[in-house]
């Protein structure tokens, strides 16, 4: 049998011995975690978040606390008739100057959700207000990409900047120029069409929504603006893939269907509102089977940018485990819940759904480069889904014939996440600042230039770009892309897929490190995820 078919053998083995998670007694190994200090999370979650202060496209606060930015970008979308003021604000999303509307979407998404679920833990740690203002600074700016006072919309404006590939006009990728110094156009990209874009800009309004549940007229406007960008996601003449044939957008941020973000909207929509039409289309299962939500593959347990199956399973999986189940939407629940535990079942060496590198990183995109976001996201899944079994009062939960107890899912957590600041070969942190050892020939424009009152051209900025000495700023709380699989770096400016830091990323690296740092204490926030949901029927 070779082994690939294996894999698979032990996969159905798993599925055809599926029980009920038991609840044996709870033992001591079942709180039993790796001996990394708690604190060293707090410490690198502080710096995690500054990452989304450096990355801030616009006119910045005075007390941005990085002294090496300033205003940027404050002609985007300038040429536009429609919006007032242009589009000035924002993220760049990575070490270019692009602002991608798409992932960064996904990245307000993601903080959100984190703030949902552990908002005491924010609080505990004073960032509270400070990751609600991230959040805030994007939505400010999605809002503006949209007619967000209307109730149908005809367009979206998808990006600003970029690339247009294999050009020899200046832009985001030939020029080497910190964001303050850009001299070059900016040019703007329209969607006519484009469900994943228009689904997961509504996700992230949506989940935003309840985070500013305090501030009701602003709440409001963000759900009115969820539900046009969700009419226009469903609408069938807009059915086509935005990044599709555009070569400023597909080369870099291609996204392979659009099912996932139907599910992922319309799950945070029903959260956000309480519509039961929502809940009813998330549980819909013809949008499930084509989402491809209802038997596991590496597509349904993977989350990234690219594919939510796994983070809009979570979410329903929550509905189901902390409110009653109730009809006609128990059954395919239930299915979510099993898919969820099988994607827990895949992270665990045992059962060798995916390769390791021998230093200890789980390889869930199969060895190509920017590994560590998907890790992130991994850990930050897993110790969720511990957070809810124990608020349950499960053990653990179940992999065919095997039990696992919590402990299991919440060292895996860790396991990966202390890799990454520093517990791996190399001894070396990928978080930026973080540590004694880390990058210091980060891929990124305003780090690798000084900011010494000089401007550098397109082509002048080069040699900065070329330097082999190290960044004169350091990006602090920057998430490189990482090792390979053999657990070596590349230290390299020019090695975009090494030492690359992006929004999403650091998406997840927060959500992960919120969800196991001790402070505020341990697990989930119960009721703000469900404050806007009636008591079902009947219950």
């Amino acid at each position: 049998m070779g082994f690939k078919t294996l894999k698979w053998a032990i996969l159905f083995m798993i599925i055809a011995n599926w029980i009920d998670p038991v609840k044996p007694e709870p033992t001591k190994s079942a709180q039993t975690l790796t001996s990394h200090s708690f604190d060293n999370y707090t410490v690198a979650l502080h710096k995690a978040l500054q990452f989304f202060n450096a990355q801030k496209s616009g006119k910045l606060p005075k007390n941005k606390g990085i002294p090496w930015r300033g205003n940027s970008g404050l002609l985007d979308g300038s040429q536009l008739k429609d919006v007032k003021g242009g589009l000035v604000g924002g993220y760049y999303d990575s070490g270019e100057n692009t602002k991608f509307h798409f992932p960064l979407a996904y990245s307000m998404t993601m903080l959100s959700w984190s703030l949902i679920e552990y908002p005491h833990k924010y609080r505990a740690i004073n960032e509270y207000d400070h990751v609600r203002e991230l959040i805030k600074w994007g939505t400010d700016y999605l809002l503006l990409t949209f007619d967000s006072n209307a109730t149908k919309i005809s367009k979206i404006y998808s990006q600003v900047g970029g690339a247009y590939e294999n050009s020899n006009v200046p832009d985001d990728i030939s020029c080497w120029e910190r964001p303050e110094d850009m001299d070059y156009p900016r040019p703007v990209q329209t969607a006519y069409a484009g469900p994943e874009l228009a689904g997961e800009m509504a996700a992230a309004l949506a989940a935003a929504s309840i985070v500013f549940k305090d501030t009701p007229a602003y709440s409001k406007k963000l759900i009115k603006g969820a539900e046009a960008l969700f009419a226009f996601a469903r609408d069938p003449q807009k059915r086509r893939p935005y990044s599709r044939g555009n070569p400023w957008i597909e080369p870099y941020y291609n996204s392979t269907g659009y099912f996932d973000e139907y599910l992922w909207s319309t799950t945070w929509l029903y959260f956000a509102t309480g519509k039961l039409s929502y809940l009813s289309l998330a549980t819909n299962p013809v949008l499930n089977r084509n989402a491809m939500s209802l038997k596991w593959s590496k597509k349904a347990g993977v989350l990234s940018w690219d594919n939510k199956v796994p983070s809009s399973l979570m979410l329903l999986t929550r509905l189901r485990k902390f409110q009653a189940t109730f009809y006609p939407y128990e059954s395919m629940l239930i299915e979510h819940d099993k898919l969820i535990a099988l994607s827990m079942c895949s992270y665990l060496k045992p059962f060798h759904l995916f390769k390791w590198s021998k230093g200890g990183l789980i390889q869930l995109n199969d060895g190509e480069p920017q590994s560590l976001p998907y890790v992130a996201n991994a850990a930050f899944l897993a110790n969720l889904y511990a957070d809810y079994l124990n608020a349950t009062e499960s053990p653990g939960w179940s992999c065919g014939s095997k039990f696992f107890t919590l402990a299991t899912l919440r060292n895996f957590a860790s396991s990966q996440i202390d890799y990454i600041l520093g517990k791996n070969p190399l001894r070396l942190s990928y978080v930026v600042g973080y540590g004694d050892k880390y990058p210091n020939h980060v891929h990124h424009r305003a780090a690798s230039i000084p900011s010494d009152g000089l401007k550098y051209t397109c082509k002048g900025g080069h040699k900065w770009r070329d330097s082999t000495k190290s960044n004169p700023n350091t990006i602090v709380g920057a998430m490189v892309g990482g090792p390979d699989q053999f657990d070596f770096f590349h230290d390299d400016r020019q090695n975009r897929g090494s030492t690359g830091p992006t929004l999403v990323g650091n998406a997840g690296l927060v959500a992960a490190l919120v969800s196991l740092t001790s402070g505020g204490g341990y697990g989930v926030d119960k009721n703000l995820l469900f404050s806007n949901l009636s008591p079902p029927n009947g219950f």
